[in-house]
């Protein structure tokens, strides 16, 4: 079993988070700090489902590993108005 964990924006992820999340999660805080949001109370959720890692801000943004590896990066604000 796995336990998740939480860290704050800016701060160290955890060691055992494949590197792809790592840089996705850099990529995110950097988006933040240049729109000058202020995200200094807000923290990364770390949780697994089924073995594999997914990362989510307090704001909702998540990411996640695809089947190649690669870190995708799921933004609140991207959801689409279905009408």
């Amino acid at each position: 079993m796995q336990l998740g964990t939480r860290w704050n924006v800016g701060g160290q992820p955890p060691e055992r988070l494949p590197e792809a999340i790592v840089v996705a999660v850099r990529g995110v805080e950097d988006e933040l700090a240049a729109e000058s949001v202020d995200a200094s109370t807000w923290r990364w959720t770390l949780t697994y489902l089924e073995g594999k890692p997914i990362v989510e801000l307090d704001d909702g943004t998540s990411i996640h590993l695809d089947p190649a590896g690669r870190a995708q990066v799921t933004n609140p604000d991207d959801a689409t108005d279905e009408d």
